[in-house]
């Protein structure tokens, strides 16, 4: 049987996928991605965000700070694993699909919550230096955009996971 599909997950794992990998590609590939690099025409707009968030910025690259970097790899793992559900999901229509799309969820919800609570802990380190202006429009409305539609797409996919384990479905591992 053929896993059920749900357009707003399929479309935020979509929007977001490239804009993840787009991420994780300015992280990796510092210091060619920054202000100066030969590659930083493709990730123009961190020249500013590079001044919201000092997790991107030359500092932190130049003093070592790996977080950056270990964020990049684990955006890339969710994107593989959101990946993974959607293949699974259309093409394969494997009844293990909304696991995938649970894990890559959760994953990305942990590394969320992760980052606020480095953010908490170092007292603002790397963003208290905003206004609140640019600090509400350029990190808490991004956060609470990621946790919002990963809490929800968890809700949606436990659901449908703890629904299959009762109603004892066997599952067709393709």
């Amino acid at each position: 049987m053929a896993p059920k599909t749900y357009t707003w997950i399929t479309l935020w794992i979509l929007i977001t996928a490239p804009m993840m990998l787009w991420d994780a590609g300015y992280c990796l590939m510092r210091p060619r991605s920054m202000v100066g690099g030969d590659l930083h025409w493709f990730w123009k707009p961190y020249e500013y965000y590079e001044k919201v968030d000092y997790v991107y910025g030359v500092k932190a690259f130049e003093n070592g700070e790996g977080f950056a970097g270990a964020a990049a790899v684990l955006n890339i793992l969710e994107n593989l694993t959101n990946i993974i559900y959607l293949y699974q999901s259309y093409i394969s229509q494997s009844d293990v699909a909304p696991v995938f799309g649970y894990t890559g969820a959760v994953m990305t919800l942990a590394k969320t919550l992760l980052y606020i609570s480095q953010e908490y802990f170092c007292n603002g380190c790397s963003v208290g230096h905003n206004d609140l202006l640019v600090t509400f429009c350029f990190w808490i409305m991004p956060n609470i955009t990621w946790i919002a539609f990963c809490s929800l797409i968890i809700r949606r996919l436990g659901k449908d996971i703890t629904s299959s384990l009762r109603d004892g479905k066997t599952v067709k591992i393709q």
